[in-house]
């Protein structure tokens, strides 16, 4: 069955310019595709149009009228006051609207009820229970957890949020509405490792259909069955993930190559035959004609279109060379913010050449980190550098300090070049015609970033330190942003939650939890084994070691003084159950603390059983 089905679909804000020209494909039920494209190819605008948020100017748009069609792109405006807990609970509207009138029947029937009331009541249970009314809180609970919705952030009013902690309540509140189609326009733009983890086993179990704009590649890997890519506003299709698509347009561009090569060179061939037959049949009318039939004959051979290659930005790192061994040390490093213990008692050396990814949760303080290191932010410790090093930062937030300014005057400005060098600079990353002369403030994230890049690399510099480099960033602009860091050949320091990125640059990983930092000296497939190593030892009971059991010695004291031990642990051990229960009860909102707790009084229960067997042979 089709979900969704485009034919000819024309979309232009510019006459004469079509951002979208005769789009044609279709999603069957079930599926989940990719759409992939350069920034400002039309995707967005796409997705605008199936959601009908948007009109088009030409062709078809078709979504099954029978499913419930949701987009996570924008997110939407709330009541003010309303809290992360009435977001999520928005999406079960219809249930909860069935639960008020279900409230105020029981309120009416208290003193006696009517036959019609109790055939309402039952009416309103049973849509209540079919509605999934009664499992509401398991699953905004378990939503919660895999996303990291913490107890305290669903507290929180909405409009306090930053931006990417509304896209992941906004996203929360999508997979509770239960939608039959998903769009996802860069879901993974504001999630933690674990987090898109979370996303990616959701949408391999999830029996709708999903249309996902993503740029996250190791994303695309694990969840696409197809990729449509969005060139030139025609659709191009592939029947597999990323790495299939990667083959396959290689392919594709190298066949396409060799059969233009081919064709050109038999029409140089028959060309080179017509010239000579004309000039020989200028006395021989059957030469000439044999030489008029082969020129027809190459205006009807098919042309095969020459195949084109992305513009790339052609740029590296301008490098300061380092002497030493040691690019900076951090002894006892320390920060925290009031009672909150961000890291401490940090100790890390790193050497010339290393390639290090920062990882760990939002907000166990990665951004923080790189501020303390580059002396933006105090803390408690030392951090010593290098004599001749020096680093080159490239934040997660862009901010420039001048935004009326254009890119061509900002180069000017703030780099000190002549009007030549800022235009061979920005137009090495693409920043040419036109372009030059839009305002910094205008610029989208992707673009912000590409200037701050521009501007980064002219400096001399052999420390790198990058906080999420490619947030924001379309593919193409991912690769040669990868292809400028492998010629860097200067100690690089990045945080980041592409794991694509992570794989290709990362020999050594900073994991930072719990208020500490641990330092694997290898790649990431290493360091992903490791804790899959860990997590598997860890034992399903984690219980106190049992006490050994101990036999009387023999004497009435002895024995006496054993039954008085035991009963003084038997009454600990109860006290440690009674408090874990306390704490079950207030833990069951968060499924995660809630196994651990359980896992623990469980422990606890059978070291009581033990202290009872011993205090029962010691009675004896």
């Amino acid at each position: 069955m089709v979900d969704i089905q485009v034919t000819n679909l024309t979309k232009f804000f510019v006459i004469g310019e079509n951002l979208l020209e005769n789009l044609t494909f279709e999603i069957q039920e079930g599926e989940c595709v990719a759409i992939l494209g350069r920034n400002g190819c039309g995707k967005t605008t796409l997705f605008n149009i199936l959601t009908g948020q948007m009109d088009y100017d030409s062709g078809e748009v078709y979504v099954n009228p029978n499913k419930k069609l949701g987009l996570i792109s924008q997110i939407p405006r709330f009541p003010e006051g309303f809290t992360v807990e009435d977001v999520l609970r928005s999406a079960f509207a219809d249930i909860l609207r069935v639960r008020q009138k279900m409230e105020l029947l029981e309120r009416e029937m208290a003193n006696g009820a009517t036959d019609a009331q109790l055939r309402e009541y039952d009416a309103l249970t049973n849509r209540f229970q079919t509605g999934g009314g009664y499992d509401m809180d398991v699953e905004v609970d378990k939503i919660c957890n895999g996303l990291g919705i913490t107890p305290e952030q669903r507290s929180q009013e909405f409009s306090s949020l930053s931006g990417g902690e509304k896209t992941r309540v906004n996203l929360a509140r999508l997979l509770l509405e239960k939608t039959d189609i998903l769009l996802l326009d860069e879901p993974t733009n504001h999630l933690d490792l674990n987090s898109v983890e979370w996303l990616e086993q959701y949408i391999n179990t999830f029996k709708g259909t999903v249309l996902t704009i993503s740029h996250d590649r190791y994303f695309i890997d694990q969840v696409a069955d197809r990729v449509i890519e969005i060139t030139e506003g025609h659709a191009e299709f592939y029947s597999g993930n990323y790495s299939f698509y990667m083959d396959e347009k290689q392919a594709r561009f190298d066949l396409q190559l060799k059969q233009y090569e081919q064709e050109q060179a038999k029409l140089r061939q028959l060309g080179y035959t017509v010239e000579r037959m004309k000039g020989w049949g200028i006395n021989n009318r059957t030469l000439y004609r044999r030489a008029m039939s082969i020129q027809h004959r190459m205006e009807r051979i098919r042309k095969t279109e020459k195949p084109k290659k992305e513009r790339t930005m052609k740029a590296s790192f301008g490098e300061k060379e380092f002497s030493g061994d040691i690019v900076f040390k951090m002894k006892n490093v320390s920060k925290s913010f009031g009672d909150r213990v961000l890291f401490s008692d940090v100790n890390l050396t790193v050497e010339g050449g290393e390639r290090i990814a920062l990882l760990g949760d939002n907000g166990t303080g990665k951004t923080t980190f790189i501020r303390c290191l580059l002396g933006d932010e105090d803390c408690a410790g030392k951090i010593q550098f290098g004599p001749t090093v020096k680093f080159g930062y490239l934040p997660q937030i862009i901010h420039f300090d001048h935004p009326e300014r254009s890119l061509y005057d900002t180069m000017l400005y703030e780099k000190n070049c002549t009007p030549q060098t800022a235009r061979d600079r920005l137009g090495a990353f693409l920043f040419q015609g036109e372009d030059v002369f839009k305002q910094v403030g205008n610029l989208s994230g992707g673009e912000q970033s590409r200037l701050r890049l521009c501007m980064l690399m002219d400096e001399k510099i052999n420390l790198l330190i990058l906080d999420e480099p490619t947030n924001h960033l379309d593919i193409a602009s991912r690769e040669w942003v990868e292809a400028a860091i492998e010629e860097f050949e200067g100690v690089l320091l990045f945080v980041s939650h592409d794991r694509y990125f992570i794989e290709k640059f990362a020999e050594r990983i900073w994991l930072l939890e719990d208020g500490t930092i641990r330092d694997f000296p290898c790649g990431y497939q290493k360091y992903r084994s490791i804790l899959e190593h860990e997590a598997a030892a860890k034992p399903v009971i984690s219980s106190a070691p049992k006490p050994k059991k101990e036999k009387p010695k023999g004497g009435t004291k002895d024995t006496d003084k054993l039954i008085r031990r035991l009963e003084r642990e038997i009454e600990k051990q109860e006290a440690l159950i009674a408090q874990l229960e306390e704490k079950i009860e207030a833990s069951a909102a968060d499924y995660q603390e809630l196994t651990r707790l359980l896992n623990e009084k469980e422990g606890a229960e059978a070291v009581l059983m033990d202290l009872m067997e011993q205090w029962d042979a010691a009675q004896e």
